[in-house]
């Protein structure tokens, strides 16, 4: 194996890395999910409505998907107040930093990428310790 190789397959070894991975690959899901049931409930809904509903739907489909695919464990109460909570927490987090970068003068344009890229950590983290009893 190459040198390469070799690094990647020790990274891919670390159960958090396949986490980060498959949490990554459903928070794609559950955004592409979210904006083409906003998209089709426009042509019957006002715009606000069919955003929060494609909210509501993709939120309860992150909710189990991070449950079982991400985490692999098993849906419960406490994990769903746990992932709602974590919502809050990085929706706070996501506003806090993007005032701060507009008032340091980043450009409004570049910031969400500065504040998606933060909070992405944050909430793996945060999910990490709700699904997996602490983080263990």
């Amino acid at each position: 194996m190459s040198g390469l190789s070799t690094k990647i397959s020790q990274l891919w070894s670390d159960e958090r890395v396949r986490q980060f991975v498959r949490f990554g690959v459903v928070g794609i899901l559950s955004s592409a999910a979210h904006y083409a049931i906003y998209y089709l409930l426009l042509f019957v809904l006002k715009a606000t409505i069919s955003y929060v509903i494609g909210y509501a739907v993709s939120f309860v489909g992150n909710y189990f998907f991070t449950n079982c695919y991400t985490f692999r464990t098993r849906p419960s109460w406490k994990h769903f107040i746990g992932f709602a909570g974590s919502h809050a927490i990085n929706f706070g987090l996501h506003v806090s930093l993007f005032s701060l970068f507009l008032w340091l003068g980043v450009h409004e344009l570049i910031i969400p990428i500065f504040v998606m890229g933060i909070c992405v950590i944050v909430q793996f983290t945060i999910l990490r310790w709700v699904f997996t009893k602490q983080g263990q």
